[in-house]
């Protein structure tokens, strides 16, 4: 995945079109100045927005194979776009983990993208290790770096 291609073209349609997001998972480790071994992209996403945020994606070529209550993931044909993610922010603590994200400068200042603090990335990988104990070793490695 290019991630400074996908991320510039999710980031423009985020913010033109006011859909209220959230950079979680790995690639807000990285974020928040952490390395981690997953590189996906994964987004907190109010669920008021998920209509707005399906029109874009779909806009953008993404086609979206799996839709719960709770999550989203999206894939693209072209493999320099990639999948992507979605935890659908709905209820009051993943509304209030929405709420507090900060903006963070990436790509060496080029970008300005929203992000989970850290107690919210480590609450949400302990989630993960719940709900797939397979995950383990990598989620505490993470958690332990935060």
């Amino acid at each position: 995945m290019d991630f400074e291609r996908v991320l510039k073209a999710l980031l423009v349609e985020f913010r033109r079109h006011k859909i209220r997001y959230a950079a979680i998972g790995g690639f807000a480790l990285g974020v928040l100045g952490y390395r981690s071994a997953t590189m996906d992209l994964d987004f907190l996403v109010h669920r008021d927005d998920l209509e707005k945020l399906h029109e874009r994606l779909t806009a953008l070529g993404y086609e979206r194979l799996i839709e719960t209550e709770n999550v989203s993931h999206y894939q693209h044909r072209a493999e320099a776009w990639g999948g992507v993610d979605f935890v659908h922010a709905f209820r009051k603590v993943s509304l209030s983990m929405l709420s507090r994200a900060r903006s963070y400068k990436v790509f060496g200042g080029k970008q300005t993208i929203r992000a989970a603090g850290p107690e919210d990335v480590i609450g949400l990988k302990v989630q993960a290790m719940v709900n797939d104990p397979d995950r383990k070793p990598q989620e505490v490695a993470d958690i332990e770096m935060l």
